[in-house]
């Protein structure tokens, strides 16, 4: 029952001061967070090649109020793409992107996200990746389906992710699983009224199966975000009744949390690909991590009880 307490917590300007200042908070945002810059970055991502896994990197932000700040925000992900490119690290690294961060939720917003996103599409085109849109609250999905589908005209690569909890997203799964498509399922991070979305994690994960179940037999690309071992083996089960290879899907999980399965499914010949979320505006982000799991909580609990 914490989960909604600690997403309310993430919108609370005192509770970010509190624990941004808190002793414990760096080492426990350092489990989640990769770095702040890009060249804190490159090294993760290197070591991550080396290994057989991919990337999805994610700058993350998204307290957006100025167009002058949704541009930055691009600006970051193109000065990404560019050491992408540098390193001749495009094909194993792709980027993940919050429109919120884009502008998509100032006057005009959709128009400016979509003008804002663009150039970092053609970007990560040019230098052989691609782009996966974030699904956010409920209120801001239909814009985000709306720019997915309009990138998707000129980048059909251009990827999106769907939210189990969501009642909307099997009529949506319906939809997207679709010859060339790229779709991520995860369970959802946000706090979702009961006329939207399942309360109850049986029903979230009852409809995330039935959700897999047809993008595994559509004839898209799925992507499985998704660090439970009961969902991982069903995906798996899936994949095979739906004839799949294992390069026809994969699996992705987040950076810090059970790295030794990140190795042993890349081991067993299955894409794997980590999302890297780094940046100086981490609170929101990090906050969802402790929502979604209670042994993240208790683990920043403690470190601050030991720091202090």
């Amino acid at each position: 029952m914490l989960g909604p307490v600690i997403l309310a917590a993430s919108r609370s300007d005192k509770m970010r001061r509190f624990i941004s200042a808190a002793p414990g908070t760096k080492q426990v945002v350092g489990r989640f967070i990769a770095g702040e810059t890009v060249e804190q970055v490159v090294p993760i991502i290197e070591d991550a090649a080396g290994k057989g896994l991919e990337v999805t990197m994610d700058v993350v932000g998204e307290d957006i109020t100025t167009p002058e700040q949704a541009a930055a925000a691009r600006d970051a992900y193109l000065e990404l793409v560019g050491r992408l490119k540098d390193l001749g690290l495009g094909t194993k690294a792709e980027m993940s992107v919050k429109l919120s961060m884009f502008g998509q939720a100032l006057d005009g917003g959709h128009e400016l996200a979509l003008a804002n996103v663009r150039p970092v599409v053609e970007a990560a085109a040019e230098i052989g990746t691609t782009v996966t849109l974030d699904a956010e609250d409920h209120t801001t999905l239909d814009s985000m389906f709306a720019i997915h589908e309009e990138l998707r005209k000129d980048y059909p690569q251009t990827g999106c992710v769907i939210q189990a909890y969501l009642f909307r997203t099997e009529e949506d799964a319906h939809r997207l699983a679709a010859a060339g498509s790229r779709v991520r399922i995860v369970k959802g991070a946000y706090k979702e009224p009961a006329s939207v979305a399942y309360q109850e994690k049986a029903e979230i994960d009852k409809a995330y199966v039935r959700i897999l179940r047809t993008l595994m037999d559509g004839e898209g690309y799925p992507m499985i975000g998704s660090h439970d071992p009961r969902l991982i083996a069903i995906a798996q089960e899936l994949g095979r009744k739906a004839g799949r290879k294992l390069d026809e899907y994969e699996f992705q999980m987040l950076y810090g949390i059970r790295s030794e399965e990140h190795i042993r499914l890349a081991a067993e010949g299955h894409r794997m690909r980590v999302y890297t979320a780094y940046g100086t505006d981490w609170y929101g982000y990090f906050m969802r991590r402790l929502a979604e799991k209670p042994a993240n909580l208790l683990f920043f609990g403690r470190s601050i009880l030991t720091k202090g």
